[in-house]
């Protein structure tokens, strides 16, 4: 049971996610989900809402920055409301958590994504699972149920982001950039580019984001690398994310106005779709992949990609 000591944010009632028992954990397991919900409050950044172009909006010679697929042509002016967003992607040790919590971990018990996917993080910086670099879910529910056990100890109405919220704020509310980095480049650390009994993860970060093949489970902590320009770390680059959003290959060409949400629907029922963003994380750079701008389908039951959370209220909650 929760200690559930409330206070006012904008208008918006609380839940301080104190937690004063929860049965079958002892108190060191209480005590770090307590923190993992006030650092998920603490880590949103707000992102006022406003007017922009959703999709490539092109170089300024009027080219697109991906030829690889036109699924983000053509760009569609569209309105967003404010929200927040988290600073971070979601870490190994802050899935563990909800992984315990949620009593999900005998899920996967017989799973091939036990020993990949849904691990016990460690402390040991030079792991591929310590517990600050970003995690990379069994399958998009594992996304979603994260964020909605957020809600559940906060109070807060945290959500997987919608695709047109992520890019929003990749693109620091919707500038005219490429990459979601402090310079709107990329200037890629070369630390995964290297025979991998060279690679040594005590070698400090170079560059503003690391995009490298996702069969490589080794990445850099979240926050390594210089944020972008409202204060958003790694949406290029480390791991790529899920939103909310069904995938459709042209939704750009019919997309609502007020802040588009995807399809109601997946489009084709036999193979459920979800809108996969950051594509950098996972090394695809060819034909303009890497770019923020890039959007493509990946099935809701497939490992392997990470996610962050949004809050979805109009004011500040931190």
């Amino acid at each position: 049971m929760l200690d559930l000591g409330r206070f006012k944010v904008g208008g918006l009632s609380i839940v301080s996610a104190v937690l004063a028992a929860c049965g079958g954990m002892n108190s060191g397991e209480e005590k770090y989900q307590s923190d993992i919900a006030r650092h998920a409050v603490s880590n949103q950044v707000f992102v006022e809402g406003g007017d922009f172009e959703l999709g490539d909006v092109g170089r300024p010679d009027g080219s697109p920055y991906v030829t690889l697929t036109d699924y983000a042509r053509p760009p569609v002016d569209v309105q967003i409301d404010s929200y927040s967003i988290s600073r971070y992607e979601t870490t190994w040790g802050e899935m563990e958590s909800y992984y315990k919590a949620s009593a999900r971990l005998s899920l996967y018990e017989n799973s091939p994504f036990k020993n990949r996917y849904v691990i016990t993080p460690t402390d040991d910086p030079l792991s591929p699972y310590f517990r600050d670099k970003p995690a990379r879910v069994p399958n998009y529910r594992e996304a979603e149920g994260y964020c909605a056990w957020l809600a559940d100890q906060t109070g807060l109405p945290f959500a997987l982001p919608t695709e047109a919220q992520w890019e929003y704020a990749a693109r620091g509310r919707g500038k005219n950039v490429p990459y979601a980095t402090n310079t709107g480049e990329e200037d890629n650390d070369t630390y995964l580019q290297r025979p991998k009994e060279y690679i040594d993860p005590s070698i400090p970060p170079s560059g503003n984001l690391l995009s490298h093949s996702s069969l490589v489970m080794e990445r850099r902590p979240v926050g390594s690398y210089p944020p972008n320009p409202i204060g958003l770390h790694d949406m290029s680059g480390n791991v790529a994310e899920w939103t909310q959003d069904w995938f459709q290959e042209d939704y750009y060409a019919n997309a609502p106005h007020d802040n588009p949400r995807g399809p109601s629907e997946p489009v084709n029922p036999e193979k459920l779709e979800k809108t996969v963003r950051d594509w950098a994380g996972r090394g695809d750079g060819f034909g303009g992949g890497g770019t923020v701008f890039a959007r493509a389908p990946v099935q809701i039951g497939s490992g392997g990609i990470g996610f962050r959370c949004v809050v979805n209220h109009s004011e500040p909650i931190n």
